[in-house]
């Protein structure tokens, strides 16, 4: 049976933030001998008591790994204010704050710390990985491209662009004047408010039933974010330089079935651009992103080949 332990950590390079976390052990752990760890980064808008701990990191727990799953600065139980902030730099420095917190375990190998994430939390370790060099092994199951959903959000032509950032200006301004911090929803409350604005798509749906329902809600994260930060997550690309600095091995696990959240594209687009030639792309036939946050035959298969592919590696 797995054993779990809250901790506690600083993101250093954010002005010594607290973020809170989880720590996973496998049957029988052994604090007198070093291990292999593995952090696990959870979606947008998200926390780690939805699928990044609740399912990766106990799965991969159960597996025999050491897995820390955390919430990241600004998001969930963690620091940072405004709260529910999307910070492409701060989900970054969140993957680095833990492993800044693994090295300083006594039973934490540091030469065999390896990193995932799910959605969004994908394309943020890997983008991690492009200059963190601690990460010895990455992966990314239905990793998102945020960059690039949110411009197709919030720019469905470059003068629209324009005019929302131009916007999304006005409102930080106020807000550095006084003004109360402006949240938009992440997704529409409800399948029929979905229908209502003529949104068919499947990983909306899915979101919905996932986030806004008792599948997946968890209080700490709530179905909104920041609008002034948003410029921020319009200028980020983990698709950058990933032909020069991705050079660590790589695994990237998709659904066959694609979606308005583009991991099916991105996993092809960022396994193409990375510079290793130790890497893979696994295609889940019929498997839709939503399946891997929770369904049990798709996690299942995910999981193996995480655990083949760390077990390799680290």
């Amino acid at each position: 049976m797995i054993t779990t332990k809250d901790i506690s950590f600083k993101a250093r390079d954010l002005n010594d933030i607290e973020l809170q976390g989880r720590l996973f052990f496998p049957e029988n752990f052994d604090e007198s001998q070093k291990h292999p760890a593995i952090v696990v980064n959870h979606p947008t808008t998200s926390d780690f008591n939805q699928t990044s701990g609740r399912i990766y990191a106990t799965k991969l727990a159960k597996q025999g790994w050491l897995a820390i799953a955390y919430d990241s600065p600004y998001q969930g139980r963690s620091a940072g204010e405004p709260h529910n902030s999307e910070i492409p730099y701060a989900r970054t420095i969140g993957v680095m704050a833990a492993i800044d917190y693994l090295d300083t375990l006594p039973y934490v190998d540091s030469d065999r710390i390896g990193a995932m994430g799910i959605c969004g939390g994908g394309g943020f370790t890997l983008n991690a990985a492009k200059f963190d060099k601690r990460i010895k092994a990455v992966a990314g199951v239905c990793p998102a491209d945020v960059g690039t959903i949110y411009r197709e959000t919030f720019g469905q032509n470059d003068k629209t662009l324009i005019e929302n950032l131009e916007d999304m200006a006005k409102q930080r301004t106020a807000e550095a004047q006084g003004a109360e911090v402006k949240y938009i929803p992440a997704l529409p409350a409800s399948q029929e408010a979905r229908k209502e604005a003529g949104i068919n798509d499947i990983d909306i749906e899915q979101a919905i039933d996932y986030y806004l329902t008792p599948r997946g809600h968890d209080d700490y994260a709530p179905n909104r974010y920041v609008y002034s930060v948003i410029p921020m997550m319009l200028n980020f690309d983990p698709l950058s330089l990933a032909d020069k600095l991705a050079t660590q091995p790589l695994e990237i696990i998709v659904g066959g079935v694609p979606g308005a959240f583009g991991s099916y594209r991105f996993g092809y687009q960022y396994y193409d651009a990375a510079a290793t030639n130790d890497k893979e792309l696994v295609v889940l036939p019929g498997v839709s992103h939503y399946d891997l946050y929770d369904q049990p035959e798709p996690t299942d298969k995910a999981v193996a080949k995480l655990n083949d592919f760390f077990g390799k590696r680290l």
